[in-house]
C-alpha cells in the first residue's frame, strides 16, 4: 500500500444520481489538497460535465493509491470483488441502509477522510472466497464472493438433496432450502438471519450454514481457511449458486460446486476510533439492561 496517498479514485454507486453531490464535495477538497482524482467510468458518464477523469476498474486497480467508495455494502461488495486482484486499500462512505463495510458518514466525510489521509487509520485485511462450478469435470461457473457463496432453491421449486464434502471428506447429505458459505465478513449478512455465527471479520474461517434444513440437527459448521469445501447436486427442479447476490448460475444434477479461500486479500481502511463491537451494537440494535 502507497502512504502518503497520492492517486485517489472515487467510486459512486451506479445510477444512484444522489452520490453525485457529496462525491463532487470529495473530489473538490482532495484537489483542494494536492492529490490527484479520478472517477470511474460509469459514474463518471454519470456528470459530462466532470473535470475528472474517467478510468475503468482495471485502471484504478492498476493506478491509485486508494479507492473511496460511496454508496452501500452492496455497491462496496462489487467493487471489492473487482479490486481484489490489485491490493488497492478501500473506504466505505455510507449512502445505504446498514453499512457494515462503509462505515464513514457522508456529514462527517471531509473531516474523517482528511484524518485519515494523514494516517489516523486502522488498516484490516479480510478474506474472499472462489466459487467454480464443475459440470461433466469442466469449469461452468467461476466467480468470487466477498460475503458468501449461497446455493438456494427457485421459488417454486422443492428442497434441494445435496452432499457436502470437506478436504474429500464426507460430511453429511442434506435436504434444505440452501447452503450458505460464508466469510467473515458475510456473517453478518444472510448466514446471521439463517442462524449462523458472527465471526470477527479479520479472522481467516470459513462458515457452513444450512437454509431451513429439513433435519434440525444440521446446524453451523466452521471451518478452516485452508479446507475446500465441495458440494454436489443429487436432487433439485430449480436451483442456483449465488456470489455475493451480483453473479449467479443455474444448477443441474450432479452439478459439483467447489469452493475455496481466495489466495488474495482486500485492505479496508477504517477511522482510527473504529471500533467493530460498538458498530455491532448500532447495527443489530444491541443494548444494555433498561
Amino acid at each position: 500500500m502507497s502512504f502518503p496517498f497520492k492517486k485517489i479514485a472515487l467510486i459512486g454507486k451506479h445510477k444512484n444520481l444522489e452520490v453525485q453531490e457529496p462525491l463532487l464535495e470529495l473530489a473538490e477538497y482532495l484537489t483542494n489538497h494536492n492529490y490527484v482524482v479520478v472517477i470511474d467510468e460509469l459514474t463518471a458518464s454519470q456528470m459530462p460535465d466532470s473535470a475528472y477523469s474517467g478510468l475503468t476498474l482495471k485502471e484504478i486497480g492498476e493506478q491509485v493509491d486508494l479507492a473511496v467508495v460511496i454508496g452501500g455494502d452492496g455497491t462496496m461488495l462489487n467493487i471489492v470483488r473487482q479490486l481484489s486482484a490489485y491490493n488497492v486499500p478501500l473506504i466505505g462512505v455510507n449512502q445505504g441502509r446498514l453499512g457494515f463495510l462503509t462505515d464513514l458518514s457522508t456529514d462527517t466525510m471531509l473531516e474523517t477522510i482528511s484524518a485519515m489521509l494523514d494516517g489516523q487509520y486502522i488498516a484490516e485485511r479480510r478474506m474472499l472466497l472462489n466459487a467454480d462450478v464443475l459440470r461433466n469435470k469442466k469449469c461452468s461457473f467461476n466467480s468470487l464472493a466477498f460475503n458468501d457463496v449461497v446455493m438456494h432453491r427457485g421459488v417454486g421449486s422443492g428442497m434441494i438433496e445435496f452432499e457436502v464434502r470437506i478436504n474429500d471428506e464426507y460430511v453429511y447429505s442434506l435436504r434444505s432450502d440452501g447452503l450458505i458459505v460464508a466469510t467473515p465478513t458475510g456473517s453478518t449478512a444472510y448466514a446471521l438471519s439463517s442462524g449462523g455465527p458472527i465471526l470477527y471479520p479479520s479472522l481467516d474461517l470459513i462458515a457452513l450454514v444450512p437454509v431451513c434444513p429439513h433435519t434440525l440437527s444440521n446446524r453451523p459448521i466452521i471451518i478452516g481457511p485452508e479446507a475446500s469445501v465441495e458440494i454436489l447436486i443429487h436432487c433439485s427442479t430449480e436451483v442456483r449458486v449465488h456470489c455475493d447476490s451480483h453473479s449467479c448460475f443455474d444448477l443441474r444434477h450432479a452439478d459439483r460446486i467447489i469452493v475455496q479461500r481466495y489466495p488474495k486479500t482486500v485492505k479496508l481502511l477504517h477511522p482510527k476510533d473504529h471500533n467493530y463491537y460498538r458498530m455491532l451494537r448500532e447495527k443489530l440494535g444491541w443494548s444494555g439492561f433498561p
